[in-house]
């Protein structure tokens, strides 16, 4: 729900990234239709469906197609692991479909396969998110199969010791990833003493340290039905669903581990911190003190930030960074609202001799934005690209039950889907100057760059 892509290096697929590889395969079909025939964009009625036991899910029908999505999430995620443990919940998660109940990992996975069921899970700092999506004759059976992995997982030894052996070599490629480098130690620049320094992959030392017990006081911990939240779309009604919300997630514990985690503000102070590398060009991440999901200006500052670094070809920052001079291969900005914190986050890569004045564009651009704000044709461009592309992010069932999970985390509402644009329109050239002047203060741009950047 918060992580930032990290680029992964080529080679030979792992044995676990072998039968992904099998199973994607295997499930082409049940893919190739899900995409063909999407849910027609945004012409969607969210129904809210509550079980006898009270456990909530948000469903969007659509029987033109025998597919089920479910997406989920609980509350909390990486930024909960022990400091001693981080990795902990990226690790359990690479886990709960590696063997659950009376399958081992090999039977579970062949299961899965058999059936073209996929079945999976992540976690991001503020989440731990699971994925199913299945055909609906086998409906039952993949519903069953999530209520094991989260209820009764193995972690039998030969799992644990291979999915730690993969999540080590991926932070050995991460180390050798200027990206994944810049934006670790910005992190920890940044939050430096809070849950959201760690990345949540972790290190080496820590994720050598994960036992089966922290796996398990994981899960009992933290997989619990008031973190829960819970999308479906697809061919299955109401009726059908609760009966299995209760029979999946009835097992759940009802309340986890109490989340002790504070609101922050990122310590955004300004300066460029160096990490020493041989490459003929430098890469950098930059960024400032943001703004939550729930903030007011939450709107504005998308338009703006989407007219200054967020807009592809039609940034103010591609424009002068890129377009007019050369100086940059990518550039780019986004906001990134996390559950306790807001940032303004953005990356560059640029030749080492030309690093210091993209930074010095940057920051002007930052700056012009701050100072004047965006044009009117500029916000209408913003308006029409924003909810125009909108409906286009929901062209699967599987996005569509995203959509569904994200926005219970963000406490938007069951109507938020009719209710978005109007939000967007709603925005005036005002509203996004005052959000540049609260927001942007080039100064307190906190770069972290990978590289030997000429004059830094």
């Amino acid at each position: 729900m918060d992580s930032i892509p990290v680029p992964q290096s080529p080679g030979a697929l792992p044995p676990r990234g072998l039968a992904l590889a099998a199973r994607a395969a295997t499930a082409a079909a049940l893919l190739l239709v899900s995409l063909l025939l999407p849910l027609p964009a945004l012409a969607v009625t969210v129904e809210r469906v509550i079980s006898p036991h009270g456990i909530e899910a948000w469903l969007v029908q659509d029987h033109a197609n025998p597919i089920i999505a479910l997406e989920l999430a609980f509350k909390g995620g990486a930024a909960l692991d022990p400091a001693a443990k981080s990795g902990l919940a990226e690790m359990t998660a690479g886990l709960l479909d590696e063997g659950a109940g009376p399958y081992d990992s090999q039977a579970f996975q062949q299961k899965l396969e058999d059936l073209v069921i996929t079945l999976n899970f992540d976690a991001g700092r503020d989440g731990f998110r699971g994925h199913v999506k299945t055909l609906t004759t086998h409906r039952d059976t993949a519903f069953e199969l999530l209520r094991l992995s989260l209820t009764q997982p193995r972690f039998d030894k030969e799992p644990v010791e291979r999915i730690r052996g993969q999540i080590l070599s991926g932070l050995m490629r991460e180390s050798q990833d200027p990206n994944a480098v810049a934006t670790r130690r910005w992190f920890e620049t940044l939050f430096a003493g809070h849950p959201y320094a760690p990345s949540p992959h972790g290190t080496i030392g820590t994720v050598k340290t994960i036992q089966v017990g922290d796996l398990r006081a994981f899960v009992r911990g933290q997989l619990a039905r008031d973190r829960l939240m819970i999308g479906v779309v697809g061919d299955i009604t109401p009726a059908e669903l609760v009966r299995l919300l209760d029979a999946t997630f009835g097992g759940l514990p009802a309340a986890g581990a109490k989340d002790t985690i504070a609101d922050t503000t990122a310590r955004a102070t300004g300066g460029v911190t160096v990490i020493d590398k041989d490459n003929p060009q430098t890469v950098a991440v930059f960024g400032t003190r943001g703004i939550k999901r729930d903030d007011p200006d939450w709107y504005a500052a998308s338009i703006m930030n989407y007219i200054l670094g967020g807009g592809g070809f039609s940034s103010r920052l591609t424009e002068e960074v890129r377009e007019k001079r050369g100086l940059a291969y990518s550039v780019y900005s986004y906001l990134l609202p996390l559950r306790h914190a807001g940032l303004i986050f953005g990356g560059v890569a640029t030749e080492n001799g030309r690093f210091a004045e993209s930074v010095r564009l940057i920051k002007e651009e930052f700056r012009r934005m701050r100072d004047l704000g965006p044009t009117e044709t500029e916000l209408a461009n913003a308006k029409t690209y924003l909810n125009g592309s909108f409906p286009l992010q929901l062209d699967s069932t599987t996005a569509v039950a995203g959509l569904l999970v994200q926005i219970q985390a963000d406490d938007l509402g069951i109507d938020f889907l009719d209710r978005r644009n109007a939000l967007i329109d709603a925005v005036t050239l005002d509203d996004v100057k005052r959000a540049a002047k609260r927001l942007l203060d080039p100064e307190a741009l906190t770069i972290v760059a990978v590289g030997r950047p000429a004059g830094m």
